[in-house]
């Protein structure tokens, strides 16, 4: 089985020059790198607020930090063949629960029933200081119709 990596709209490479692929593509499963708030197109962190430099944290809007990491995990799947349909494991790395429980609500938006399982972990911090959210999934795309 070969093994294939998938980007996304605008990809031109890992933050920082870091060595990753937002999916990886073996036979009908997908996976996905634990996927951030970065908008790839623009080259910019969305729901970010002011900072003094990039690297120092600035204030967060987290619904538009959840609506960024769905659409770039609906844009690697969609590139792959995919839909949110066929996602079945996703897992959620926040750096405070209260934006996983407040916001829970954004994922009905894009994932459809039955939701895929999911693991909740509040972690001390994520690479970049503004993100709060990251989600790593798993993806099974069969070749047949998905609907989303």
């Amino acid at each position: 089985m070969r093994k294939e990596a998938i980007t996304m709209p605008g990809y031109t490479g890992g933050l920082g020059g870091r060595a990753w692929s937002p999916g990886i593509k073996m036979g009908p499963w997908l996976f996905l790198s634990g996927i951030t708030s970065v908008d790839y197109s623009a080259g910019a962190i969305v729901g970010r607020g002011p900072a003094p430099n990039p690297m120092t944290p600035g204030s967060v809007e987290p619904e538009a930090q959840w609506r960024q990491v769905l659409t770039n995990i609906r844009n690697v799947l969609e590139s792959a063949g995919g839909s949110m349909a066929d996602v079945v494991m996703a897992n959620v790395f926040v750096t405070d629960m209260h934006f996983y429980y407040q916001y829970e609500w954004v994922r009905k938006e894009f994932f459809v029933e039955p939701y895929p399982v999911c693991t909740a972990v509040e972690v001390g911090s994520l690479v970049h200081p503004d993100w709060i959210l990251e989600i790593e999934c798993i993806a099974y795309i069969d070749g047949e119709e998905s609907s989303s």
